[in-house]
């Protein structure tokens, strides 16, 4: 059984629940991804299966990756991700896999990365506090001391301060799947999903012996 499969962020909506409320949803297109190649313990020391996803003309493929994905596939893949797996037993190479593995009611860990904002100051970057807007006052937004005086004489590495916020890779856990629409390979997340529209994600089963 898969743990996990690569997806695309649609966008968000709301669906009315049974008992009538509303709920806000994320759309992700999960798959189709196709079984690309299988790892074993005898073979590579870890068992994992690696898919591909969002189809991309041959021609476009460098010949290493266009080899590599011969033997799975007559179709070459924007994207190759690896999912670790326990049992990879009763799946072979080139198989399709779809929203099928997932269930109304499941719990999912997504994985993308988020939005780029550029070069942000303290505040927005940290959630620093402003300084305070009386007259007279100089410190509406200024970081603050960010050294240190005759030892060690440096401003210490990792220090918050002013720089680029974003395009970093971010985990949310615990989203339900409110709906699944198993035609075009969709599924309905109540909350939030990092990234942007058309962004890829990794959706996996959350463990919840965890």
């Amino acid at each position: 059984m898969m743990s996990g499969l690569l997806g695309k962020k649609i966008g968000m909506t709301n669906v009315f629940a049974s008992d009538g409320q509303l709920v806000p949803v994320t759309v992700l297109q999960v798959g189709p991804c196709v079984v690309t190649q299988i790892k074993t313990e005898e073979t590579d020391g870890y068992a994992a299966l690696q898919l591909g996803f969002d189809e991309k003309p041959v021609e476009r493929l460098n010949k290493p990756i266009a080899g590599h994905l011969k033997k799975a596939s007559d179709k070459g893949f924007r994207v190759l991700r690896e999912f670790r797996e326990d049992s990879i037993e009763d799946i072979e190479t080139g198989a399709t896999i779809g929203a099928d593995m997932f269930s109304v009611g499941d719990k999912v860990t997504v994985t993308g990365i988020s939005k780029g904002r550029g070069f942000q100051g303290t505040i927005k970057r940290h959630g620093f506090s402003r300084g305070p807007e009386t007259h007279g006052n100089r410190n509406h937004r200024k970081p603050g001391s960010i050294g240190n005086s005759a030892w060690p004489a440096k401003v210490i590495k990792g220090k918050r301060m002013p720089g680029h916020k974003g395009v970093d890779r971010v985990t949310v856990k615990n989203l339900t799947i409110v709906d699944i629409k198993h035609d075009d390979n969709l599924i309905l997340v109540k909350g939030a999903v990092p990234g942007f529209n058309t962004g890829v994600v990794e959706v996996r089963k959350t463990d919840v012996n965890k």
